[in-house]
This record gives C-alpha cells, sequence and structure tokens, in this order.
C-alpha cells in the first residue's frame, strides 16, 4: 500500500510525526558525539514502522571488499550466512561467490581494464529465498516458485553492453543454470557496478546481497601508485558500498518497513533505520594522516542521502557515474540517489581523533509521514599516526597528455521526448502503481530513438517523491531541473486508464527557471535524480553499432524456463510467448517501484 493511501485510510496527519529528531542518547551534535553504547536507531517507536534492534556503535572495522581480475571470471550466486554486527547472530543472505572462500553477503569487486573483454559467467546455485514470505507473487514477473528456486539476472550499470549481456529483466538464469555475460569495456574508466535485475524479484535479491563493484581501469586512471593523475591508489582507494537495512531482533534482514502493508504484499519503499559501509553496520575504519579516495556507491533500494562530514570539513568530488570532472570540485556535502556512483578524495590529514561519514537528508513526503526519519550515520573514519598519501589534490584531471580529454560541450538536441514519472491506481490490493508514460512494462508503446542521434529527455514527474532514472546501455548529460505546477497541469491534462500513454508537454506549466546540476553533477552519468514536482532534462546521445561494436537492436534468445516455472498470467498482463529477446530498459533506480513496475523497455534502431 503505497503511503499517502494508507494515512488517508488511518486519518494520520504530518503533525504526529513534526519535530522528531534523534534524542541525546543516540544524537551526536556535529557529528562526533555519537555514544558508545548500544543505539537504537530511531528514538520514537512509531506503531506504524518496524525498528532495528539496539547495536553497538563502531564495533566492527571496516573492510576493503575483496577484488578480483582477469578477462574469464566465474561467479556462482549462492544461498550464504553474514555477521552484519557482532551483537547479533548471523543472517540468511545472497552473496556473489568465487569458490575460494566462505560466501558471505555481496560481492567482489571486479578490476578490468579499458578495451578488454571480460567474459564472466554466472551460475544460479540458490536455494530458499531469505525473504521468500515478503515475494509479493501478483507483480509481473513474481511466481511462486522463486519463493524457493528463485531467478536471477546479472546487469553491468554503466556498461556500454550488447543486448545479450545487458541483463535484460526477462533473461531469467534459473536454478542450476549458467550465462556467460561479454563486456566489452570499450569506455572510458569509471566506477560502474554489477547487481540482479530479475523480473518482479530486483529488490528481495539485491537487498539479499547480490551486489558489487566494478571498477574500470584505463591508461591514465590505472590503480597503481605511479597512476598519471597523481591518484591515491592500493590502501589509499576504497570503495565504500553504502546502504541501508532493517533487521529483525534476532539480527535477520527484515525487507518490510511497516506492519499495516500484510507480509507477502508489494510496499513502495522503505527508508532503512541502519547504516552500512560494505556489508558491515557503522563499521569503524582506520585511516592513515593524508589523502583517500573513496568510490562511493548508493546501493540502497530507497533513500536519497545529502551526504556529509560530522565536522562539516571539505573533500572533492572527482568523477561520477561515468568516469572523472575535469576538475575536483571541493564542497561540504553531496546528494546521492539509489544507483548513483561519486569518486571522493578526503584528506584526513589535518583530522584529529575520529570523523563520522553522515546524512541528513528528509525522507520523501509519505515515507515521514509514517514516522521515518533520516538516517544519519554510516560509518566512523579513526585517523591513526601513521603517515599516508601525501600527494596534493589534481588541480585539474581532464585535459589531454597524460590526462583524458576534457569533456565535450553540451550538444545539441535532434529531437524531443517527453516522458513521465506517475503513481496511478489500479484494482488491486495494495492499490498504488509505479508507472513511467502511464504504462505497464509489457505495453508495446515503447521509446525507439535512432542510433547515432541526440535526444533531449524531458523527465515530467508528478509524484511526491524523487525518482532516479537510469538509462541502459547510454551515458548522458544534465541540462538540469525546473519546478512544475503539478496540479494544474494534471488537472488540465487528466490522466487517463493504465495502460495508455500519458506524455503531456510540461512546458505551460513551468514554475521557475531551469536550475543547472550540482557541479559534481556536470560529467557523464547514467543515472538522475528526478526530483518531486519537476522536470528534469537531459541529453542522451544513442551510439551506432559501429561505435558500439556490436548491434544494439540485435536479437537474441529467451532462456528456457524449467517447466515448474511456467510463464503465466500476473494481473492482466500477458504470458511471455515471443522466443527472442530485443533492447534495452530503462526504469526508476527505487528497487520497490522498478518491480512494480516503473520500467519499461526501449530499442536504440538504425
Amino acid at each position: 500500500m503505497d503511503r499517502r493511501t494508507l494515512l488517508r485510510a488511518l486519518g494520520i496527519g504530518g503533525a504526529a510525526t513534526a519535530g522528531m529528531s534523534w534524542s541525546a542518547t543516540v544524537g551526536f551534535g556535529a557529528g562526533q558525539g555519537f555514544a558508545r553504547e548500544s543505539a537504537r536507531a530511531t528514538p520514537i517507536d512509531s506503531p506504524l514502522l518496524f525498528h532495528s534492534p539496539p547495536m553497538t556503535p563502531f564495533a566492527t572495522a571496516g573492510e576493503k571488499p575483496a577484488v578480483v581480475s582477469g578477462t574469464r571470471l566465474s561467479l556462482s550466486a549462492v544461498n550464504a550466512r553474514h555477521r552484519f554486527h557482532p551483537d547479533h547472530a548471523p543472517a540468511d543472505t545472497f552473496a556473489y561467490h568465487l569458490g575460494s572462500e566462505t560466501p558471505t553477503y555481496s560481492g567482489p569487486t571486479i578490476e578490468a581494464q579499458a578495451d578488454e573483454t571480460v567474459e564472466l559467467t554466472v551460475t544460479n546455485r540458490l536455494t530458499s529465498h531469505p525473504f521468500s514470505r515478503d515475494i509479493d507473487t501478483t507483480l509481473h514477473g513474481a511466481d511462486e516458485a522463486y519463493r524457493t528456486t528463485p531467478p536471477i539476472v546479472v546487469h553491468l550499470h554503466g556498461g556500454k553492453t550488447p543486448p545479450d549481456s545487458d541483463g535484460h529483466a526477462e533473461q531469467l538464469v534459473h536454478q542450476g543454470q549458467s550465462l556467460t555475460y561479454r563486456f566489452p569495456n570499450r569506455q572510458e574508466a569509471g566506477q560502474f557496478w554489477y547487481h540482479d535485475h530479475a523480473m518482479g524479484i530486483t529488490r528481495a535479491n539485491a537487498y539479499a546481497g547480490l551486489a558489487g563493484t566494478y571498477l574500470l581501469r584505463d591508461r591514465f586512471d590505472t590503480g597503481r601508485p605511479d597512476n598519471p593523475l597523481g591518484l591515491p591508489a592500493n590502501e589509499f582507494e576504497m570503495p565504500l558500498i553504502l546502504q541501508e537495512k532493517i533487521f529483525r531482533e534476532d539480527g535477520q534482514m527484515n525487507l518490510r518497513s511497516t506492519p499495516v502493508v500484510p507480509e507477502g504484499s508489494w510496499e513502495g519503499g522503505a527508508v532503512g533505520d541502519v547504516g552500512l559501509v560494505n556489508g558491515v553496520v557503522w563499521p569503524d575504519i582506520p585511516v592513515a594522516r593524508g589523502l583517500y579516495r573513496f568510490r562511493a556507491l548508493n546501493a540502497t533500494s530507497y533513500s536519497v542521502w545529502n551526504l556529509h562530514f560530522g565536522n562539516h570539513m571539505q573533500f572533492w568530488v572527482i568523477g561520477n557515474d561515468g568516469g572523472l570532472l575535469d576538475a575536483p570540485v571541493p564542497t561540504n556535502a553531496i546528494r546521492m540517489a539509489p544507483g548513483e556512483r561519486y569518486d571522493l578524495l578526503v584528506d584526513f590529514s589535518g583530522v584529529d581523533g575520529d570523523v563520522m561519514l553522515c546524512n541528513d537528508e528528509a525522507p520523501p513526503f509519505q515515507a515521514a509521514m509514517l514516522g521515518a526519519v533520516a538516517m544519519p550515520l554510516f560509518c566512523r573514519f579513526t585517523v591513526g599516526s601513521a603517515r599516508g598519501f601525501t600527494g596534493p589534490v589534481p588541480s585539474t584531471l581532464r585535459g589531454g597528455g597524460r590526462t583524458p580529454k576534457p569533456l565535450p560541450p553540451l550538444p545539441s538536441p535532434t529531437a524531443v521526448r517527453t516522458v513521465s514519472v506517475s503513481q496511478p491506481y489500479a484494482l488491486r490490493v495494495p492499490p498504488a502503481y509505479m508507472a513511467l508514460n502511464n504504462l505497464r512494462y509489457t505495453d508495446p508503446d515503447i521509446e525507439m530513438p535512432k542510433a547515432g542521434t541526440v535526444e533531449q529527455w524531458n523527465i515530467v514527474n508528478v509524484t511526491d517523491d524523487p525518482h532516479p532514472i537510469h538509462l541502459h546501455l547510454v551515458m548522458f548529460r544534465i541540462l538540469g531541473r525546473q519546478p512544475l505546477r503539478t496540479v494544474e497541469l494534471q488537472a488540465t491534462h487528466i490522466q487517463p486508464p493504465l495502460g495508455v500513454r500519458w506524455t503531456p508537454d510540461p512546458e505551460p506549466f513551468l514554475a521557475g527557471p531551469l536550475l543547472p546540476p550540482a557541479p559534481w553533477e556536470a560529467g557523464w552519468k547514467d543515472t538522475v535524480r528526478a526530483d518531486r514536482g519537476t522536470v528534469t532534462r537531459i541529453l542522451v546521445r544513442f551510439p551506432t553499432a559501429d561505435e558500439l561494436g556490436f548491434d544494439p537492436d540485435a536479437l537474441f534468445p529467451r532462456p528456457a524456463t524449467p517447466p515448474e516455472v511456467a510463464a503465466r498470467t500476473a494481473h492482466g498482463h500477458a504470458a511471455a510467448t515471443t522466443p527472442d529477446l530485443q533492447g534495452y530498459m530503462w526504469h526508476c533506480h527505487i528497487l520497490d517501484h522498478e518491480d512494480h513496475e516503473m520500467m519499461l523497455r526501449y530499442r536504440v534502431v538504425s
């Protein structure tokens, strides 16, 4: 049930949660006074939310994930056990397993080289799902059999990948099956990530642990201490896989956020109350006195964060989703939506003691009305006496020579395309439906941009939530965001029944000037935060087959479905009958929304 409908039904007003803040035993003035004793994640137990049990902060040292490299790799998706916090017993998880160590949670960091193809073979060895009772089988693509034999799909998020290796949501790999993905890596160095993308259960699979970092290196950004850019490397470079979770009293992960939505029913997204870094709750990360490079990833299912340090010290953003910026951007905070990555330089040379990585982004309206508050803490960095990386923050990162070429100027679009983000209602329980263009995933009215052209996409968001919109295959540039008079727009353009395209022209309903992207959003992006009540404008160039080295519109076979998981009809969707698949997807990266069903197909046509 979406939160607004729930609150209407219960008659709960916003005043009940106004002014909610962290209590003195849990709060931290200037970010430095977090209590050492066990702490609850929230100060007031809202009866409409589940809450994690008390946990001692900074009880575990944070570590880097394992690193693997090579052009032929094999991983297995397996059931595992992982202790997220020493105060509680190990939890049931999923993991991408190499076979050399005991699987725990998540997957290793894969390091690859630009222009070297990586063949990744993934085998599904999963059995019972940790969230078997939470799977909503009324969602399109979800099946009763997935409770005990869940399928998987691997998507390289940010990769320019052939359609048969991109992680199409219908390209399901069932129990005992394997699939080999080809990643050509014909792009600049950048921080990508790989995660599950199975139709109808993406959130459940990813929340259970099926995600990992993918670092692409090139001749400029080598990852070695002698890299031409002069960036920190080896022990001074660390992925930060950031997540929020809710835990049960027994230490198991809780996929649900509210007891009001029945078990086994979809809900529209959940704010976690405990912060994780690299699979550890509130870790203590020891650092030396010097400069560090943190490859930060928002791998959570729902929340946008405003990341900053507890002492509000300055740091530098040197890159985002698709690689390096032209020059480092100094800042004290960045907003980061699910799916986004930011490349950060942090100087600990002048820090005495410790400093915490914090968040103060208020939850979206509908979550706040249930009593949700900002999850305020991810980790503590404890600064030791050892000398770290002493090189300076580079003055430039692009410019040619020993650095990559500068970012090109913004291109002029050859076409303008309006798309919409909305929350229509359907005759089902719960009634909410998350939609792009007011369409269902299986509706045939899809976007078909022409290869070699530049399009301006105007993303019209009439909902109360921010939605991170991700386009597979391509990188784009952000033009900016412009506020909308959404009530007037919706009154003028009445939204038709679900399944009928609805992409109203936003131009007559603009409520202010175009606001440019933040400086750290200036580079190549594959995920953009479409804020509530705005039109977000991006420029996308759709590459040709010659540029890619493969045909982006090629057909590829649909994997065989085991007899016990036969295709079936779900809430009005026709069962899959075509033997082949084609094209890519674009979707909201709030994973609950992607599952139901803010995801559409698109094709790049010649």
